[in-house]
């Protein structure tokens, strides 16, 4: 029983040591949000684009290779 009441107590420390924490971070507004996410939404599809392409040449240039 003893095990239960540490565990319970350690879940309880956990909880209110991240409150403390959230309470102290700075939230982005809507629009910071907004702007993040499509600067990594652009940025992802540039990034796939390019490997690819890279992709594309690589089996092209394997295949006269290989024959």
């Amino acid at each position: 029983m003893d095990k239960v009441k540490q565990i319970w107590f350690v879940i309880q420390q956990f909880l209110k040591e991240s409150r403390t924490e959230l309470k102290k971070v700075t939230w982005p507004t809507s629009k910071q949000a907004i702007a993040s996410t499509s600067v990594v939404v652009v940025l992802t599809v540039i990034v796939s684009l390019v490997l690819g392409f890279i992709d594309f040449g690589l089996a092209k240039i394997i295949r006269l290779v290989l024959g």
